[in-house]
């Protein structure tokens, strides 16, 4: 096949042999098979900003860090020096992620590195030796449906407790290997703890794979592991082998504005009666 652009060098450099064929090509990037020696991995090509159609990038980089101030300013004020750091950060981000969970411990794609702007990893396989199958292609029985939920359901609570949320988990983005399932596709991870909207976030990706294993197993549609392991994430006790029940329920209780409002605004009075009371013992 025709060699994509952004391979060549890649070739050029030895870091890979031969471009066997496209696997898929995305919203955000395209992937393609490639040997390097005898090993056969996968390349991930980002697209250019222009290509992509993903449109809530502001909402997952809310929270991440970015280099240094003048890099921070530049994005913000969508300058061309700016928005070529963006690209780069929210190319980074998927590398980042994919070493930072692999050590944790959950089960991503092994990545090899990241060259001239592309993501060399582990190929997932099925037993076969051709490319894994997604969650949403694979019939299940109700005890491997439950099996694959608990299972996913822990890899979410590792993720959190490396301080990442996926923030795009479905059935798209697991694949199914001859061990289990495995996650991908993480360029718009967010920061559990920087971004405003990690809470709801996570409850979509953990409520999404339940609704794909509760084609199997129906009880999983009633399960709330999301909520009850944010609750615990939030109270810095969730732990990656914290024991979760599935069941939460919410606080129902009315906020006191009313009361609440009174206690600042006597905090507030009592602040002034201070502030005059020191400048009334300074005077002659």
């Amino acid at each position: 096949m025709k060699i994509p652009k952004a391979l060549q060098p890649l070739i050029d450099d030895g870091i890979i042999d031969e471009v066997l064929r496209p696997l898929k090509s995305g919203k955000e990037a395209s992937v393609f098979i490639v040997r390097s020696g005898q090993a056969i991995r996968c390349a991930k090509v980002y697209k250019d900003m222009a290509q992509r159609s993903f449109q809530q990038r502001t909402t997952y980089q809310e929270g991440r860090r970015v280099r240094g101030s003048r890099q921070a300013r530049a994005m913000a004020k969508s300058t061309r020096f700016g928005r070529r750091e963006q690209e780069d950060a929210w190319k980074n981000a998927e590398v980042d992620a994919l070493y930072r969970l692999a050590a944790a411990g959950v089960r991503v794609p092994q990545p090899v590195g990241f060259f001239d702007g592309v993501l060399v990893m582990e190929m997932i396989t099925a037993a076969d030796g051709g490319s894994a199958p997604g969650l949403g292609q694979v019939e299940l029985t109700p005890e491997q449906a439950r099996d694959y939920h608990a299972f996913l359901v822990r890899q979410v609570v590792r993720m959190l407790c490396a301080g990442l949320v996926h923030g795009d988990l479905s059935e798209y983005n697991v694949l199914v290997g001859p061990d289990g399932p495995v996650i991908i596709d993480l360029p718009q991870a967010v920061d559990a703890a920087g971004n405003t909207h990690a809470r709801s976030m996570l409850v979509r990706d953990v409520n999404n794979v339940s609704a794909t294993l509760g084609r199997f197993a129906p009880e999983l549609l009633a399960t709330r592991y999301a909520e009850e392991m944010w609750e615990l994430y939030a109270a810095g006790e969730l732990q990656p082998d914290t024991p979760l029940t599935g069941i939460f329920v919410d606080d129902e209780t009315v906020a006191d504005v009313a009361g609440t409002l009174v206690d600042i605004e006597d905090a507030r009075e009592e602040a002034i009666r201070r502030q005059l009371g020191r400048e009334a013992a300074m005077e002659p």
